[in-house]
């Protein structure tokens, strides 16, 4: 029997959660069954999208039961195994996140390379966040070479890919971050054309001189003002890429004035969730994990220590500017 602390949610937030709406439990893990495999976890994954699973509606997946624990990824190593598809010492992926280990079935399970990257990487460039932003991309987007891309939450988990990945086929790529450093991170190391600390300007001024040309698509991580900014800056014909709109996570925003741009300029605005896009996991791996070996791509993770500070690395993931790149818990 293997003991285990786990957080659960103890009530649903109204706006900002605070740290007495969960709770860290100690509990006893059974020995894996037939088909199961016992998951010692490395790294937890914390991700924006968690905060939608304290409500009560179902979405696109299943909320976080109140008294149980949370889910997201987490990558660790199989301590022992009852499967004949995944072995004893393999590492996998898994989305028994928020724990220190779990028995999962191993069709759930993903096997992963520590070799290839840092295991944090696999919840993060090789991860969710990297297989969004190649989706989001390259099958929403549709970029084309001297085309311009603007990238909200520039320095985050999936901008950061999103920058590089427009970068080398060939377009023009800015982006809004939320400080100085930030803005010298996406410049000076991931190579973006141009970034702003979005605190310290207009937006609509700020995309008018680091886009001249206009923008023919933005990847939308934010929402609110960045939305509005970005309407006044399309090129007809261009393409919203909705992945998410963190601004609006805790506390309801007002929806943009210029939504009229989306007819005017005859806009394509499309949402999407990656894993309905599952059947190009295998294409972003070999695209993407072939430019990490060749050292094409760099990614960051701003790594919290234990899991007794988990629930405070997602809060300040939700009010921005305490991270670059992947936010991963050691565990």
């Amino acid at each position: 029997m293997v003991i285990s602390r786990e957080w659960h949610l103890l009530a649903r937030p109204r706006g900002w959660p605070k740290p007495e709406d969960f709770a860290l439990v100690e509990r006893d893990v059974p020995d894996p069954g037939d088909g199961e495999i016992l998951v010692r976890n490395h790294y937890m994954s914390v991700d924006p999208y968690m905060r939608g699973r304290m409500n009560a509606q179902r979405t696109y997946a299943a909320p976080y039961e109140i008294g149980k624990a949370m889910y997201g990824e987490a990558v660790g190593e199989v301590v022992a195994s009852r499967s004949d598809r995944i072995a004893q010492g393999a590492f996998v992926r898994t989305m028994a996140g928020w724990r220190e280990a779990a028995v999962c079935r191993a069709d759930t399970a993903e096997v992963i390379d520590p070799e290839l990257a840092p295991l944090p990487a696999h919840l993060g460039v090789l991860g969710m966040p990297g297989w969004t932003a190649y989706v989001g991309l390259y099958d929403i987007g549709q970029p084309e070479p001297g085309e311009t891309v603007f990238v909200s939450a520039a320095s985050g988990a999936v901008g950061s890919i999103v920058g590089q990945l427009a970068k080398t086929h060939g377009c023009r790529v800015v982006g809004s971050v939320g400080s100085a450093a930030k803005v010298r991170y996406i410049t000076e190391e991931l190579g973006f054309d141009a970034g702003c600390d979005y605190h310290d300007v207009d937006l609509t001024e700020w995309l008018g001189e680091a886009a001249p040309d206009g923008v023919d698509i933005y990847f939308e991580n934010v929402g609110g003002d960045h939305l509005q900014a970005a309407l006044n800056a399309m090129n007809s014909f261009g393409r919203i890429v909705a992945c998410g709109m963190i601004s609006g996570y805790n506390e309801p925003r007002p929806g943009p004035s210029n939504l009229h741009s989306i007819v005017a300029k005859r806009l394509r605005v499309q949402g999407f969730i990656v894993r309905d896009h599952a059947d190009r996991k295998p294409a972003f791996l070999e695209h993407v994990g072939g430019m990490l070996r060749a050292g094409k791509i760099r990614h960051t993770e701003t790594v919290v220590d234990g899991i007794d500070n988990a629930v405070q690395a997602l809060l300040q993931l939700l009010e921005g500017g305490h991270h670059t790149g992947k936010m991963v818990v050691s565990l």
